[in-house]
Parts: structure tokens; sequence; C-alpha cells
């Protein structure tokens, strides 16, 4: 990693919890779930300044969530274009998360030991959409064996 770009990581890391618990969905005690990713305003990403691309692409490898096909495409993104940036933010992402979200029900799938509900509802998941491997990820797994 460059040294422009792991002094840009860590500004970003840095303040992301400032900027996170000033959000609206902070102070609402909601959770976040979308893979949408924007700057510190509502701008939509087709209207974002370089910089604000740039930003919002770090605060998603800050995460240490992340996972490698986003951290790969995030890279990918920030060593290309400003329209680079943008198709991640806006798609490139998501996919990413996607992939990322495939291999975690692999690896519950690969465990001998989950119960036949759960492997069932693991082998249902894994090939739905983004939106379906994140849910099962996120909440479906937990709902099944309770």
């Amino acid at each position: 990693m460059s040294p422009s770009r792991t002094a840009l990581l860590v500004a970003a890391a840095a303040l992301t919890p400032a900027l996170l618990f000033t959000t609206p969905a902070f102070a609402t005690g909601s959770t976040i779930t979308s893979t949408t990713a924007t700057a510190t305003s509502e701008t939509p990403v087709d209207e974002m300044s370089e910089e604000d691309l740039r930003i919002a692409i770090l605060r998603i490898l800050a995460n240490k969530d992340s996972g490698k096909a986003v951290v790969r495409e995030a890279n990918k993104a920030l060593d290309g274009t400003a329209e680079d940036m943008r198709n991640f933010l806006d798609t490139g992402y998501r996919l990413a998360q996607a992939e990322d979200d495939r291999v975690a029900i692999a690896r519950i799938l690969a465990d001998p030991t989950i119960s036949n509900a759960l492997r069932a509802a693991a082998e249902e998941a894994i090939d739905g959409t983004p939106e379906e491997l994140r849910y099962f990820l996120e909440v479906g797994q937990y709902k099944v064996d309770s």
C-alpha cells in the first residue's frame, strides 16, 4: 500500500467514529444494513466529488468487517478513475459484499456440526440475491434454530 493511501486510510479510520456518532441513523438507534455508500452528506454517488468518493471508499476499507472481496475491489477502485470509484460505490461494493457473504455461508455449510434446518437454510440462501445473502447472515441463520 502506498504511503499516501496509508495516510488516507489512517485519517479515515480516525474520523469514522466521530462521523458515525453524528449521523441520524446512530442518533435514532437504528441499524444500518445497506451496502449503499455515501460520504458525510446525502449527496448521491453520481454527484460526489472525487475527494468524497475516496473518503467513502476509505471508510469502507476502515471497517474491520470488510471481507477480502470488498477490500480487493475497493483498492482497485481507488487505483482507478473517479468513474471507477463511482461504479464501485454504485454496484461494485454490493457485489463484492455478496461474494464475501457467499464465502461466509460456505463456511457455515462446511461445519459438520450444524443442524439439518440450518444446513437447508444456508443451502437455499447461498444461491440468493445479495440482499438475501446479507439477510441470512444477519438474521436468518439465528431464526432457523430458535
